[in-house]
């Protein structure tokens, strides 16, 4: 078993001035070494882990980490940057880099290892000494927890350090006692920490709460759910307990035992960076009103970490949001296969027979089929899908179940698209509402499994079949008929609407909702929804895109670090990933987000003037021979990069002086425009 980074693995000087930068440098020594066999792969699993959240920490740590199947054994390069590189940390660039790369089978005795890592990170001595430290042997040694070698041994004939005499002992003076009775028992907490690659955050998080928990005299037992195993609390800890803190970015297992306890529910960023918070928050729930007599419900996942002001508009769109993220990978795999079988099979294509009774394996047309058919399987989940995830935003697993029958109501009285989401909100509605019910302890265990499934989806499948579900299929109906006879002004309005929506959040809530509501009339495709479909695609490609352009033809006005997104954001662009602009965004949003809406507004606006349709829900410019007026569409798309890039152009041109001139891309122009790494969820819309 190979030792977990050697001096090899270890660069002092890190050159790197971004993070995707800082990650290859640290990846190409992993591969020089034989410990990652597909340099492109583990750094692609790298990025899609960072999508995720951020792995930038408070005190200038970054800590890139995943599992791969490209990884032979776990392994940690380590990277000192004398520049700093933004992580996402609230606190600034980091300095100290981990890659830290874990097979998708990993050994226990290495993820420990990697664990305790992850803890050491939170002390500062440690930290400090990684920062002073000047051979990279010594800090290898010093990560894998090792005394490193002296770096100039003492000479044989060198007198030995006089050492200071010992100062007499004092004999120990008896404090006095406290009568046990007057000594208050410290308050207790049990803590779960948690995250997607249960590799280093769960065990920051820990460490961090642990540290807190001692600073303010509280007694705090974490269980660690991550990589290496977890070891279950005594069931005797969390019965004494006075509150509970899940940090966490995963489901945490079995979460019933905690019911009934004062709870603190947050992101195990939180637990990292804030814990004497959480302390103090789960202190003050106990004190205000102790332990609930009956099982707090658990915590909807979009609700974790949200603010207690947030109002309902706002947890409104979070919970519509998960049901539309869950929803996309079918619109994607149904959509593109079906897209894919019509390009082959011509468009008569869903008329043929199934597959299962006839396929001859010689003839393009039998795969076609097939190819429609299994899209059109996947197609039909969407609804219950969508249902099913709101309804899970809002109330966690026992919304599921009747989430998923009410969508599939939905399908059935032909209530389509805004049938699943009235489903999946009717859905989380009555299983929140039964989850307040104050059952007696002897039926709490049959709750979630028997009780909680059977009466919410007997009651949201009433509502659907004879309440809602025939008023919303008349609408639909209706919404149909409208986009069918789409023409003229009317089009290009709803076009130059949809273009802004894509445009304005770059893949938030706005783009989300535009890109759901053309998904939707694909279910059912006519000329107006196919319509609406291209002008959606071709707004949300032209953000990256113009900024893309911009960088190329006006590059003094963008730092060094934009320049280098902007060649990413080519390709971002004509994949149709509206996300590649955030960075851009999120450094100048001022000027870039109107530009990048002006952009948008006059492509679809002109799509749907040029009366372009589109049958896939993705794909960018890899789908143009399935779209209708392909030159046209291109032309749409073009005239609003152009229009992007001149505003944002134009805008940077205005700014103040002392920020212009160092748009030549020096340090004073990193300086002027730091590069804002703003993460989000990267659904491929």
């Amino acid at each position: 078993m190979s030792e977990l980074i050697t001096a090899d693995l270890v660069d002092l000087d890190l050159s790197a001035a971004t993070k995707d930068a800082a990650a290859r440098a640290l990846a190409e020594r992993m591969a020089a070494a034989g410990r990652v066999t597909d340099l492109e792969g583990f750094l692609a699993d790298v990025a899609a882990r960072e999508a995720q959240m951020p792995t930038g920490l408070d005190g200038g740590i970054g800590i890139p980490h995943c599992r791969s199947a490209h990884v032979t054994e776990p392994t940690l390069a380590f990277g000192r940057s004398a520049a700093g590189i933004d992580f996402g940390a609230a606190d600034g660039p980091a300095d100290l880099i981990f890659l830290i790369a874990a097979p998708t089978g990993g050994d226990a005795d290495h993820l420990s290892i990697l664990s305790s890592l992850a803890r050491q990170l939170m002390d500062e001595t440690f930290t400090g000494a990684l920062r002073s430290e000047t051979a990279p042997a010594r800090a290898a040694a010093l990560i894998r927890g090792e005394e490193p070698e002296p770096e100039t041994p003492r000479p044989a004939d060198a007198p030995e350090p006089e050492s200071a005499p010992e100062p007499e002992a004092a004999a120990p003076t008896p404090e006095p006692t406290a009568p046990e009775s007057a000594t208050p028992a410290p308050f207790r907490i049990v803590a779960v920490t948690s995250c997607p690659t249960g590799i280093a955050h769960t065990y920051m998080a820990a460490e961090s709460l642990e540290k807190a928990a001692r600073a303010a005299g509280v007694e705090l037992t974490v269980e660690t759910q991550g990589s290496a195993g977890f070891q279950r609390l005594d069931p005797q800890l969390v019965a004494a307990a006075d509150g509970v803190i899940f940090a966490h970015d995963v489901e945490v297992r079995d979460r019933e035992r905690f019911a009934g306890k004062p709870l603190v529910d947050v992101g195990v960023k939180a637990g990292v960076n804030r814990p004497a918070e959480l302390i103090a928050e789960v202190r003050e729930k106990a004190a205000r009103g102790g332990t609930a007599a009956a099982p707090a419900p658990a915590t909807a996942p979009m609700d974790r970490g949200a603010e207690t002001t947030d109002g309902y508009a706002t947890r409104l769109r979070t919970w519509l949001m998960t049901g539309v993220s869950h929803m996309v990978p079918f619109v994607a795999a149904g959509g593109l296969l079906i897209a894919l079988a019509f390009a082959i099979g011509g468009y008569t294509v869903d008329k043929a027979p199934s597959v299962a009774d006839h396929f001859l394996w010689t003839e393009s047309a039998s795969w076609a089929a097939l190819l429609f058919q299994i899209g059109s399987t996947a197609f039909g989940f969407l609804v219950p899908v969508l249902a099913g995830f709101i309804a899970y935003g809002m109330a966690d697993r026992p919304g599921l179940v009747p989430g998923f029958v009410g969508g599939a109501v939905a399908l059935t009285v032909n209530a389509g698209f805004l049938g699943g989401l009235i489903a999946g909100l009717l859905a989380g509605a009555v299983v929140r509402a039964i989850q307040r019910i104050d059952v007696p302890p002897v039926l709490r265990g049959i709750m979630p499994v028997v009780v909680i499934p059977l009466v919410s989806s007997a009651v949201v499948g009433f509502l659907m079949f004879l309440v809602v579900g025939k008023p919303i299929a008349a609408l639909q109906k209706a919404l149909t008929g409208w986009l069918s006879g789409l023409s003229g002004a009317n089009a290009v309005i709803l076009g130059v609407l949809l273009g802004l929506m894509m445009c304005f959040d770059l893949g938030g809530p706005l783009n989300k909702v535009a890109y759901a509501f053309a998904v939707g009339g694909l279910a059912n495709p006519n000329p107006g929804s196919l319509k609406v479909m291209a002008a959606v695609m071709a707004a949300g490609m032209v953000p990256p895109l113009a900024m893309a352009l911009a960088t190329t033809v006006r590059g003094r006005l963008f730092t060094r670090a934009e320049r280098e997104n902007g060649k990413a954001a080519w390709v971002l662009g004509a994949s149709f990933i509206t996300e590649g602009a955030i960075p851009f965004a999120a450094a100048d949003p001022l000027r870039v987000i109107p530009s990048a809406m002006a952009g948008g507004a006059v492509t679809g606006g002109l799509s749907m003037a040029f009366g372009c349709t589109l049958r896939a829900p993705h794909g960018g410019v890899f789908v143009v021979p399935l779209i209708g007026q392909p030159l046209l569409y291109l032309l749409a798309i073009a005239a609003g990069t152009a229009v992007g890039a001149a505003l944002v152009v134009l805008l940077k041109r205005f700014r103040t002086p002392a920020a212009e001139a160092p748009g030549t891309g020096g340090p004073a122009a990193d300086a002027a425009h730091p590069q804002v790494s703003t993460h989000r969820e990267v659904t491929t819309h």
